[in-house]
């Protein structure tokens, strides 16, 4: 599959048929290798330690860490405590706790027996299902990129602005944020696209890995140059993605998230969240319930790159003892959101508009 169309997958099945490769993601942007994950522990520490990271790429190895889990031991005990341990991995993202839901569900269908191979078939096609999600989010979100273009008195790219990465190497193909940019890319139609650097796990850097590789005009900003960009007319669209979003619209999304979705309403820029319906969390109503992970003050007190050797090297910014708090999410309220756009579409920021996608979670 071509990379420049956004369609590489950073999780594959292993020729064995049942133990799977992820592509380190805490080793790019300088180094591409893949890992082989054989038990449900290595599955677990790969999503904790985001060797894994983008919801929709939590969920697929989450439901694929169950399988690995059942392989070894697909008793009625094996299956419940890989289960809370894969639960418990990290809290915020949605998807994961839908994707081990569903393997499960297909587990305990059949007899013991058959519980090895309805799991590995459940994880297969929930893994394509997020990967046709994110194409028709890029379809959706097309329409909007050629609109702006199609109303531009000028000439010039359109100009996107993205936080965190949401491309394909954080989903099954594609990715949510960044699929409409590939989608416009593969239309032939200009773009340029903005990328905030996403501190402190500096997600952003993946993202314009990701774009160079594409071959997209890409620019990187500190975070805080977000609102300068807007305020100077510097942005035609905001994308983002998203790791929970409620039934009332509240979007929970990498911290900083909200940060640019005000300066975009202020400035009358449209933000909009690109939402799979495995990132929506039907249970709640109001962002404020949902449970915000905290990292590591190693993150925020350090800083990881490459030294002038040119060998990964660790580097402590921060003054000893400095009292750290590192919240890896907040939440946008629907209010300041412009639109979802879902597998099934553009909606607004709001139960009815959800249910208007879904009617099925009419309750």
């Amino acid at each position: 599959m071509s990379r420049a169309s956004g369609t590489s997958r950073p999780l594959r099945l292993r020729p064995d048929g049942w133990s799977i490769e992820i592509l380190d993601q805490t080793l790019l942007p300088h180094r591409e290798e893949w890992v082989h994950l054989t038990t449900l522990q290595q599955a677990v520490d790969a999503i904790a330690t985001m060797q894994v990271r983008g919801a929709p790429l939590i969920g697929v190895t989450a439901a694929y860490g169950l399988c690995l889990a059942l392989t070894a031991n697909a008793s009625d005990r094996a299956l419940e405590q890989a289960t809370a341990s894969l639960l418990a991995s990290r809290p915020t993202a949605v998807n994961l706790a839908w994707a081990v839901a569903v393997v499960r569900r297909a587990a305990l269908a059949n007899g013991p027996d058959q519980r090895v191979r309805n799991a590995y078939a459940a994880a297969q096609a929930l893994a394509e299902s997020e990967a046709a999600a994110c194409r028709a989010i890029g379809d959706h979100g097309l329409d909007l990129i050629r609109d702006v273009g199609d109303r531009s008195s000028h000439e010039r790219p359109v100009q996107i602005l993205t936080h965190c990465n949401a491309g394909w190497l954080a989903t099954m193909e594609y990715g949510t944020a960044l699929a409409p940019v590939y989608r416009a890319h593969e239309e032939g139609i200009p773009v340029h696209v903005w990328v905030a650097e996403t501190r402190p796990r500096n997600q952003g850097w993946l993202t314009a890995w990701e774009l160079g590789v594409a071959g997209i005009s890409h620019t990187v900003v500190a975070d805080n140059a977000s609102g300068h960009l807007l305020q100077r007319g510097e942005v035609d669209l905001v994308f983002v993605g998203t790791d929970r979003t409620t039934r009332g619209g509240d979007v929970c999304n990498k911290v900083g998230t909200c940060l640019r979705a005000l300066a975009a309403r202020d400035a009358g820029v449209p933000f909009y969240v690109a939402a799979p319906s495995s990132s929506i969390d039907w249970t709640i109503t109001d962002g404020m319930a949902i449970p915000i992970e905290e990292r590591s003050a190693d993150e925020v007190t350090h800083v990881r790159g490459l030294g002038p050797d040119g060998r990964p090297a660790t580097v402590q910014v921060a003054p000893p003892g400095t009292a750290v708090r590192n919240f890896a999410f907040d939440v946008t309220p629907a209010r300041l959101v412009t639109g979802l756009i879902t597998e099934r579409g553009i909606c607004a920021a709001s139960e009815a508009g959800l249910l208007g996608l879904f009617p099925e979670r009419q309750v």
